[in-house]
């Protein structure tokens, strides 16, 4: 009947209001994972989050900006307009390269990993608790950085190689986990709640926390310590794809053939033409200092029309790189020549080393380690003539380099001092 909503919604507000307190539902988790302890949420009325009247049927979706949250969290609905929530970056990506051939592709292909509300990192139903690296890791896998944080890197697309231990439901290659994994951080170490919601990467640097110990011999040279980034020389691998492949299928029949891992939408099969977990290569960052970049994408397109394909196929639609973090921290450093005799590593690669020959391939480019018909979406590549001055050997680079090899012949010294 009308009458009974409003009536059983009174009665709910008079206990509520003559007994203290109607606590919530004991599901809740307690603080800081301690079942033995009630979560501060179990002190709280129904009412504080779920108002009378049905107000809120989900007081923390982003429909209503959290509205239920953000009474007591105050400000952190600006998360729903953080890239966490908005995907704006990928959107940006996808409009100007696969939305050219199918507009819908992002709706497609793009849409499952994107905040929708606080619930989708805190928790199920009352049991709301902090979020750890495993829930960060429900959205931050595969390509994109999170996953490599705990050693793991993404397989060939092909279903022979989906095997071994899987983690929400994918299967990885088995690498070495970054430093700070191992001893127990999580990513709220350094990712806080009020740092994302302010649209910030991060709430630290690393030199918040290390200080460069001056007994190590690239720490004594002050271009190292004010044109790199910390990572750019501990980052010990980065997960990069070389040639990224949406195959699209007007016959859903046809996909059989590709035998490859099913994705998002039915109508596509993505595949890479290389994948490599490795060194990154390095590039300047949009604050100017050498960093680790990886291609995000360099994406191609085939349309298979029919069994005798008549559809355009390997189109290059972008050929873009990012300037990231690789979340694969060590103690330790590459040797002086990785960068300093390494022109591959900065996209210059020399003729007389390419291994691949992308163009007698279809695939519209001399080659991934090479400049030209590529850009640096956040940052800048190093140009030809400032790596020749870097790679110049004089005796200070020589002196260094012998210092550094040394070093190796006894005990090697920490890079940093917590």
């Amino acid at each position: 009947m009308p009458w009974m909503i409003p009536f059983i919604a009174a009665c709910c507000l008079a206990a509520s209001m003559a007994g203290g307190a109607m606590v919530a539902s004991g599901a809740f988790l307690a603080a800081k994972g301690k079942p033995d302890r009630p979560a501060p949420h179990s002190t709280l009325v129904c009412t504080a989050c779920h108002r009378l009247g049905g107000r809120f049927s989900d007081p923390a979706a982003s429909g209503n900006r959290a509205a239920g949250c953000v009474g007591c969290h105050k400000g952190y609905d600006a998360i729903f307009d953080r890239p966490m929530a908005t995907r704006q970056g990928e959107q940006r990506f996808v409009q100007r390269s696969y939305a050219k051939w199918d507009s819908g592709f992002f709706a497609k292909n793009c849409a499952s990993c994107h905040v929708r509300g606080c619930l989708d990192c805190h928790g199920n139903g009352h049991a709301i608790r902090r979020p750890g690296t495993t829930a960060c890791q429900t959205c931050h896998k595969g390509y994109y950085t999170g996953w490599d944080y705990a050693g793991r890197a993404p397989r060939e697309d092909n279903m022979r190689y989906q095997r071994g231990l899987a983690v929400n439901n994918e299967t990885f290659l088995k690498m070495l986990p970054d430093v700070h994994y191992l001893t127990g951080m999580t990513c709220a170490a350094c990712h806080t709640m009020a740092s994302l919601a302010l649209g910030k990467k991060a709430a630290k640097g690393c030199r918040e926390c290390h200080r460069p110990s001056r007994k190590v011999v690239e720490h004594r040279i002050s271009a190292h310590l004010e044109r790199l980034e910390c990572y750019a020389c501990h980052s010990t691998w980065a997960p990069q794809e070389y040639g990224t492949f949406f195959l699209r299928f007007r016959d859903p029949r046809l996909k059989e053939d590709f035998d490859l891992r099913p994705g998002e939408s039915g109508e596509y099969l993505r595949s890479a033409y290389l994948r490599k977990q490795d060194a990154p290569p390095l590039g300047f960052n949009a604050a100017g200092r050498l960093s680790p970049i990886r291609p995000q994408f360099i994406a191609y397109y085939t349309d298979i029309q029919s069994a005798r394909n008549s559809g355009p196929e390997n189109i290059l639609l972008a050929a873009e790189w990012r300037a990231f973090f690789p979340h694969t921290v060590q103690r330790g450093t590459v040797t002086c020549e990785a960068c300093h005799d390494n022109p591959r590593r900065f996209l210059l690669e020399r003729p007389s080393e390419r291994i691949y020959q992308l163009r007698r391939d279809g695939m519209q480019l001399e080659s991934f380690w090479v400049q030209e018909g590529q850009k640096l979406a956040n940052g800048s590549f190093m140009t030809a003539s400032r790596y020749r001055r870097m790679a110049g050997k004089g005796p200070a680079y020589t002196k260094a380099y012998i210092e550094k090899w040394k070093t190796f012949l006894n005990r090697v010294e920490p890079s940093s001092q917590p």
